[in-house]
């Protein structure tokens, strides 16, 4: 009896721990996981973020200016480093350029002194480019003419390399010139360009030159030359022997074949 009551006494008191679900430690670990890709991630992001802004603050364009050759301070104003758009001077960026404009009337010798300047390696003279009606309508039209021009934007069969030295143009009285000349005097002023003015002094000789260029106009010749223009440097060396006594080294080599 003792016996019984003692066994009932023990299994009275003897308490068994209840299991844990495996689901809630599933969840906890899957939380805790989570919690610390988080805190991974959004260190991983500001550690991008502060790289690429130093990037973008550390780039920088410098450009070194072009120096000033050594001539004269009257001479500054008329030297000038243009930057064009089409292209890229690349080495002869800093190669200082002068403008200038020939200023003439018609039957004047103006295509012979134009020729002679193109033959120049390094000078572009561009012709008449305000004989295209258009080009010269306006003051507006003509300043935005001459920037193209003077920026070496103006491509023609006169346009030289990238290290061209002087550029300008012919320009006639009759086109648009008189009609807009302050304005022009102005913009040249301002622009440092340099003006040639090219008049024939023997009228006999510009009445004669005037006759050829209307036999030109009239004849039309298809397969000949025109008698009023020089065509090559050749011609224009062979005129200047005829005409004057001038040497010319370029030309030597004309009179030697």
């Amino acid at each position: 009896m003792a016996d019984d009551l003692c066994f009932f006494t023990k299994d009275s008191f003897v308490f068994k721990a209840p299991k844990k679900s495996p689901l809630v430690l599933r969840m906890i670990v899957l939380v805790f996981a989570m919690v610390c890709g988080v805190y991974i991630c959004s260190i991983c992001l500001k550690q991008i973020s502060t790289t690429t802004t130093a990037g973008f603050l550390n780039v920088q364009l410098t450009e070194r200016p072009c120096e000033k050759p050594n001539i004269e301070p009257s001479e500054v104003r008329y030297v000038h480093f243009p930057k064009p758009i089409s292209y890229s001077r690349a080495e002869c960026a800093c190669n200082p350029v002068r403008f200038f404009a020939i200023l003439s009337t018609q039957r004047s010798g103006s295509g012979w002194f134009e020729t002679l300047l193109n033959s120049h390696i390094n000078i572009s003279s561009n012709g008449e480019i305000f004989s295209v009606k258009v080009r010269r309508s306006n003051i507006s039209s003509i300043t935005e003419t001459l920037d193209k021009i003077y920026n070496l934007d103006w491509l023609s069969s006169a346009s030289k390399n990238e290290c061209t030295a002087a550029v300008g143009l012919k320009w006639m009285l009759n086109q648009g010139l008189m009609q807009n000349h302050k304005e022009i005097v102005e913009y040249f002023n301002t622009r440092g360009v340099s003006l040639i003015f090219l008049f024939r002094r023997n009228l006999l000789r510009r009445m004669i030159s005037m006759l050829a260029n209307s036999y030109d106009r009239e004849a039309k010749q298809l397969n000949g030359t025109h008698k009023s223009h020089v065509h090559s440097p050749r011609e224009v060396c062979l005129s200047t022997s005829l005409l004057s006594d001038t040497h010319i080294p370029s030309c030597a080599s004309y009179f030697t074949q």
